[in-house]
């Protein structure tokens, strides 16, 4: 249910006590016994409150060290990128990684102007890095940031050589190393004093920034939006994107204002999301109302989370788009103007994404790759060109560059923005025109996505719901054509279950990242039986948690 103050201002009350959160970082520790405070390493890294000891000093210590025996273990003696964002916690987080990091001897390479770093510029560093030095020390990189959570959370999430998110097998060891020196009371764990730390000879300096920025045209057709002179909005929501939107001005002379230039660990200058929590969540109309209400005054406006791996698209004529919608356009312009990509490469989807982009993928006749939610799916995909887009629902993408090779293999929302900008500057209409145009081919959906609390219990019993547990043949009205528990594309499992007909599909799934679990659906046969499905959905999952 909306809340009644969802989409307004902020008030005092809404706001966190930072220095109430950072002391708390470094006075409680947590206890090994309770799972909720515990390491846990969802879709993307660990992810908690220090208010909730789930989140603290003793986390991200041991934490980091289990990085630093596991880079050991697989050979891995190239620099680490470390970035974060602009939650209160990153900074504090940030500081006791560099600690271990630097008494374990590990190389790292921290923002050169002491900036937030946005997690596509950590990706695009290590894979720079490792392609420059093919058969030398291999570079991966830590991002300190819970994406789009709300403020009192902070979050740490490690990337691999590949570049992109750590694989289950990775996460999985990770979590496991650094409970066990929790659980030991941190010995093992080995840590210098920050001074020391920031002054040693493994510590260095990167210009993420500059690098990201002047490769850009590499992947996009800025040429073109510049020539077209179109009037660009850009708002950070706060958050690690802030300083690059207005070099990306400077450096490539785009009529682009960065609309909100502000950053504040409160974040007080946002609009409250559908709970009415302050979430930096670009996808959401609530999160975006601001950017929304000033839609006319720029031909695309665009927001980013905060560690500007998402993106959100506002045009004059459609408002915000669905992110479903905006991928669906991006997919049919990109594989229409990217001449030298791989004539066989596929489009990566994950499951609860729309079938519009199966429809799209039909025409192209290019292959569907559906995976699980998690973009760590697409990364051997975008590697080796046998996937040139990779995308999720929740407004995460990335693409490869115009002459096929990769681009970044972690989610890249300042990318995704600026594609906005260069649809509807080749070819003269927006992504939202476009979308319309693709409903007159294909069909218009409607979508939804239903988030409800679900606690620990509830979210692994979600997590393993089977084929078995669906005993009817039809869901609302249709005969049920597939029922799924593995993800078509690749076979893994998805963690919950989806069910499809010709024209409907839904899908539950407990949330990697919060403590809710998610419905999606999708109904091309109008609203009124996408609730019909929806209902149905509902009625399966309270039934798996005991609540029907």
């Amino acid at each position: 249910m909306v809340h009644p103050r969802a989409g307004l201002p902020t008030a005092p009350e809404d706001l966190i006590d930072v220095a109430r959160l950072v002391t708390a970082y470094y006075t409680l520790h947590p206890d090994p016994a309770e799972p909720g405070q515990r390491v846990a390493f969802g879709t993307s890294g660990h992810r908690g409150s220090s208010l909730d000891t789930a989140f603290n000093e003793d986390h991200i210590a041991a934490t980091t060290q289990a990085i630093c025996e596991y880079r050991a273990a697989q050979g891995v003696t190239g620099p680490l990128f470390l970035g974060a964002d602009t939650h209160a916690l990153s900074e504090p987080a940030s500081a006791t990684a560099l600690e271990v990091l630097a008494a374990n001897g590990v190389t790292v390479l921290l923002d050169s102007a002491d900036g937030y770093t946005p997690t596509p510029a950590v990706s695009l560093a290590i894979l720079t890095h490792n392609r420059a030095h093919p058969n030398g020390p291999q570079a991966d990189g830590i991002v300190v940031t819970p994406s789009h959570n709300p403020p009192r959370d902070g979050g740490f999430k490690y990337n691999p050589p590949h570049g992109g998110p750590a694989d289950s097998a990775a996460t999985g060891w990770i979590q496991d190393r650094a409970n066990e020196l929790i659980a030991a009371g941190l010995n093992g764990v080995r840590r210098t004093p920050y001074a020391r730390a920031l002054a040693a000879d493994t510590t260095g300096r990167y210009d993420y920034l500059g690098r990201y920025v002047d490769d850009l045209p590499s992947v996009l057709d800025l040429d073109a939006v510049r020539a077209s002179g179109l009037r660009i909005g850009a708002d950070p929501l706060g958050g690690a994107s802030v300083a690059y939107w207005g070099r990306i001005a400077e450096a490539h002379r785009l009529d682009l204002t960065v609309v909100n230039p502000l950053t504040d660990p409160t974040w007080r200058f946002m609009t409250l999301d559908w709970d009415a929590k302050i979430r930096m969540d670009c996808s959401s109309p609530y999160a975006m109302a601001s950017l929304i209400g000033r839609r006319n005054e720029y031909a695309i406006a665009t927001g980013n989370d905060a560690d500007a791996d998402r993106h959100g698209i506002v045009t004059p004529d459609g408002g915000l788009m669905n992110p479903n919608h905006y991928l669906a356009v991006a997919i049919d312009y990109l594989y229409r103007h990217r001449a030298d990509w791989p004539g066989a490469a596929g489009i990566g989807k994950t499951l609860v994404s729309s079938s519009m982009i199966d429809r799209v993928a039909a025409e192209l006749k290019r292959e569907l790759v559906e995976v699980p939610v998690g973009f760590k799916w697409f990364v051997d995909g975008l590697i080796g060109g046998t996937v040139a887009f990779g995308g999720e629902e929740s407004a995460g993408a990335s693409f490869l560059r115009r002459d096929g090779s990769v681009w970044t293999t972690d989610k890249d929302g300042i990318l995704l923005a600026l594609l906005a900008s260069e649809i509807t500057a080749v070819t003269g209409r927006t992504p939202s025109e476009h979308y319309r145009e693709l409903t007159s081919r294909f069909g218009d959906p409607a979508y939804v996505r239903v988030d409800a609390p679900a606690d620990r219990a509830q979210k692994a019993l979600l997590g393993k719901l089977s084929a078995e547990q669906v005993k009817a043949d039809r869901l609302a009205g249709e005969p049920i054509t597939a029922i799924l528990t593995e993800a078509p594309g690749n076979g893994a499992a998805i963690g919950g279950l989806k069910v499809c007909t010709e024209n409907a599909w839904f899908a539950a799934r407990p949330s990697g990242t919060e403590d809710v679990y998610k419905i999606y659906a999708e109904s091309f046969n109008g609203s009124e039986h996408l609730t019909q499905v929806q209902d149905e959905a509902r009625a399966l999952v309270s039934e798996v948690l005991g609540q029907g």
